[in-house]
């Protein structure tokens, strides 16, 4: 694996939240500081999405008093393929260390039902290479299973954006499903901190994280595991 230096980051088409009217989409601060701890460390970084194009921003967390968001929104290169994501099937799972399904509300529309995009991180996956997921990013998670057909979660720890956390931002009604709740059916070990308080769990080479204020850890932690295989 130590010769493969890109990362994969996977982020939503979807930016309807629900049926509100008002947007959604990846959440800005998901993807700025996984992307700056593990492009720092060296790897090149590719975005895909589930149907490939544009990936729309989270207008609630376009956040520009933060340094590494505004670097990573001033940056063109990167801004640019965030309007030109991959598809699924211009993807070699082969060319990756690592897969990271970054967060924002728009993921549990279109990340769970993506049959490519599972197929891509569990061939990274069981070819020994890192799967990280932050905030409703394990959205990618609830339906993904390994070659044997179990779900990749049962028996895993894992950290999600918490229902508490989403009643407390009165979405609860709105999103298609909870989804710590769902990654527990599904037989995770569901782990957490406090409402907004940043946390990230390591369990061997899945790496999952809370929420929002985890995005700094994240990217240490991908970095970390990435390091050590």
């Amino acid at each position: 694996m130590s010769d493969k230096r890109k990362v994969l980051f996977v982020v939503t088409n979807h930016e309807e939240l629900g049926d509100t009217g008002k947007k959604t989409g990846y959440f800005l601060r998901e993807v700025s500081y996984p992307y700056k701890a593990i492009s720092e460390a060296g790897y090149s970084i590719d975005f895909v999405s589930p149907k490939g194009g544009p990936a729309p921003m989270d207008p609630n967390s376009n956040d520009m008093d933060d340094e590494v968001n505004k670097a990573f929104t001033d940056d063109k290169s990167i801004m640019n393929r965030l309007q030109n994501t991959m598809s699924p099937n211009e993807i070699n799972p082969d060319d990756y260390a690592a897969i990271m399904y970054a967060g924002g509300h728009g993921t549990v529309w279109d990340f769970p039902d993506c049959e490519a995009l599972s197929k891509i991180a569990v061939n990274i996956y069981e070819r020994g290479g890192v799967l990280g997921a932050i905030c409703h990013g394990p959205a990618g998670l609830v339906n993904m299973r390994l070659s044997d057909g179990s779900f990749l979660v049962a028996g895993k720890r894992v950290s999600a954006f918490t229902d508490d956390e989403e009643r407390h931002v009165k979405l609860e009604n709105v999103v298609p499903f909870l989804l710590a709740s769902t990654l527990e059916e599904r037989g995770a070990i569901h782990t957490k901190a406090e409402n907004f308080k940043p946390h990230v769990e390591i369990d061997g080479r899945l790496v999952t994280a809370q929420n929002p204020p985890s995005a700094k850890s994240m990217g240490e932690a991908m970095v970390k595991v990435l390091s050590e295989n």
